[in-house]
């Protein structure tokens, strides 16, 4: 693991705040002061001004989070984040962002290079959402959505995209644009009345109430690190 990966998986600062640590020799590796390429074995002892710091154990947590949370550590409008929400002894940051209005599958860990990749549009993880639209979209609109949709930042990615109710989607995607669901129905005419996601990456809500969470099992763990490998 890169050094400043290290010391930011302890807490100690961000990647960034991390390098300057290193760029100012307050940090060593073994007695000796390190440099920005060094990386850091499993037995190597790490120091920050003298202090021995060790990493935090690694946590993959899965919320169902409700709506008017926002998807954010911290909100200086004091609204309540998701975050505030998963009760974990490690640190957690969310990966990706769902409104707040949205509600459903968001998955929190401290594993920075995999919730990377996880977000990553070339890995293609697919996002499932549930919308409640205005009006009643047709087989053409169903089409549309499917092979992607014009919008001011581009055209989407192909999806797929099939009929629950007579008002009722669901899509799956890739991509993870601001907005992008709200924003694709909108462009062909049903704008969404409420958003779910019911699924992140293989990872579905079965047995968790709007509001909790629950750990990872292994195998689940396991599964995502080998997407993109």
């Amino acid at each position: 693991m890169r050094l400043n990966a290290y010391l930011a998986r302890a807490g100690i600062a961000s990647r960034r705040g991390a390098e300057e640590l290193i760029r100012a020799n307050r940090v060593r590796v073994n007695g000796e002061v390190a440099g920005l390429a060094t990386f850091v074995e499993p037995r190597d002892v790490v120091e920050v001004d003298g202090e021995r710091v060790e990493p935090e154990p690694l946590a993959y947590v899965l919320l169902h989070k409700p709506a008017g949370v926002v998807t954010t550590a911290r909100d200086p409008q004091g609204r309540p984040t998701v975050v505030e929400l998963v009760a974990h002894e490690q640190r957690v940051v969310p990966v990706g962002r769902l409104d707040a209005d949205t509600t459903g599958a968001l998955l929190l860990t401290n594993d920075g290079p995999l919730a990377h990749r996880l977000a990553h549009p070339r890995y293609e993880v697919d996002k499932v959402y549930v919308a409640e639209v205005e009006g009643r979209p047709s087989d053409e609109t169903l089409h549309r959505l499917a092979e992607g949709v014009e919008l001011e930042d581009g055209r989407t990615a192909p999806a797929r995209a099939r009929r629950l109710g007579p008002s009722r989607l669901e899509l799956v995607l890739h991509e993870g644009r601001k907005h992008q669901v709200k924003r694709m129905c909108e462009a062909v005419g049903h704008p969404v009345r409420s958003l779910h996601r019911s699924s992140y990456a293989g990872l579905d809500l079965a047995g968790l109430a709007p509001g909790s969470s629950r750990k990872l099992i292994r195998a689940e763990v396991e599964r995502l690190r080998r997407i993109g490998r």
